[in-house]
């Protein structure tokens, strides 16, 4: 029993287990973070681009009258 002990307090084979577990815990709890922060704006912006589509005779995302081109042929 007493040799039983000290091998399983000396294996560290679960030790990385818990460290992955904590390594997702810690990612997993960034993403859900960053998707509820950013919700609302991806939110607004799909919905621009989907009344952009349905709508297509509107100015959305149309260059500026002149052409629009800040760069010089070249």
């Amino acid at each position: 029993m007493k040799s039983f002990l000290k091998s399983f307090l000396k294996d560290e084979s679960g030790a990385s287990a818990a460290e992955y577990a904590l390594i997702l815990a810690i990612v997993g709890t960034g993403i859900a973070g960053a998707a509820i922060l950013l919700g609302d704006n991806i939110s607004a912006a799909m919905t621009d681009a989907a009344n952009c589509i349905d709508s297509p005779e509107t100015t959305c995302g149309a260059p500026a009258p002149g052409g629009g081109s800040t760069t010089s042929g070249g």
